[in-house]
């Protein structure tokens, strides 16, 4: 029996999604009542550092004053989509239990849009909070979603196969801004 190698192609570089960034802070912007403090909140590991692209953007762009910014621990899959958690784990740092986000406008950051469940985690506990809006912003959606959650700023929509991989590579984590798609190795 023989296997194949896992084969990787990069659908988009850094210069590309620097552009794609740029547009996706325009986007942000629109959704951003004038009136209402913002906070940009980056879902760990790779929504965090995309948080901080987007934000940057926002405000040396666009003008935003800087906003709150926070970072939640969500987890269910693993980068290669192996299921880690059959409930979506959310991890509520002690700084974030007495958080009062009444009156602001949240743009909730994560790198991939798979199939909703880490949203939908989110969700009910950044209601808590008092929120004046929830807005969901994603670097790549797989067009996969299985729960009624959408992006509301997307930056790529990737209908790609069910069992291939989509991998964000975001700075810190990784020495290049770039998305790409890894084919597993098959065995024959």
């Amino acid at each position: 029996m023989t296997t194949s190698a896992e084969s990787r192609t990069c659908l988009f570089n850094t210069a590309e999604l620097n552009a794609v960034l740029d547009r996706m802070a325009s986007q942000a912007m629109a959704l951003l009542p004038g009136h209402s403090p913002v906070a940009v909140i980056g879902i760990l590991r790779r929504g965090a550092p995309l948080a901080d692209l987007l934000t940057q953007r926002m405000v040396s762009a666009h003008g935003l004053q800087p906003p709150l910014r926070l970072d939640l621990s969500v987890k269910r899959y693993a980068d290669d989509l192996t299921l880690l958690h059959p409930d979506t784990l959310l991890t509520e740092q002690a700084q974030h239990a007495a958080l009062d986000l009444k009156g602001y406008t949240l743009l909730l950051v994560d790198d991939v849009f798979y199939t909703g469940h880490s949203i939908l985690k989110v969700l009910p506990y950044l209601l808590k909070k008092n929120p004046v809006a929830i807005r969901v912003v994603c670097l790549a959606d797989r067009c996969t979603a299985s729960l009624p959650v959408h992006a509301d700023v997307v930056g790529v929509h990737l209908a790609i196969a069910p069992a291939d991989i989509l991998e964000c590579h975001v700075p810190p984590y990784e020495a290049d801004f770039k998305i790409e798609l890894v084919k597993p190795a098959r065995t024959p």
